[in-house]
């Protein structure tokens, strides 16, 4: 999950790949997977379709116990918002989901009232934030 990712577990990101364009999506799930290489688009054995995956630099160290390295890999099911706007995220978002703007390399992500479903809250308006935050 989201917040299970440490800054540390993705200290050695060189570059995050997107397969679809984040802009039209609210959220993207992501979770920390093992890895074979540091490079190169993953396989991906969920349902649904990866979005995005992270690639690693030369110095991240692979597991002395299984030998593959820690990536991250974006995700989204079949009843995701993208897919089924009124279902059952038309609020609200899956635990390890985060807004794509607010992803980067080394940078964990989070959640925003985008991401959560809802519109920008008066009191951003009126003070003219707008999201990401």
């Amino acid at each position: 999950m989201s917040s299970l990712i440490t800054e540390d577990e993705i200290s050695h990101e060189k570059e995050l790949v997107w397969l679809e364009d984040i802009d039209t999506l609210d959220y993207v799930r992501q979770s920390l997977d093992r890895l074979p290489t540091r490079r190169g688009k993953p396989a991906y054995h969920r349902d649904g379709r990866m979005v995005g995956y992270a690639t690693l630099t030369t110095s991240a160290k692979a597991s002395r116990s299984s030998g593959t390295f820690r990536r991250r890999v974006f995700w989204l099911l079949p009843h995701d918002r993208d897919t089924e706007p009124e279902g059952l995220y038309a609020t609200g978002a899956p635990a390890e989901a985060v807004d794509p703007r607010t992803l980067g390399v080394g940078v964990k992500g989070r959640k925003t009232e985008r991401s959560e479903g809802g519109p920008p809250s008066d009191a951003m308006r009126e003070l003219g934030i707008t999201l990401p935050l």
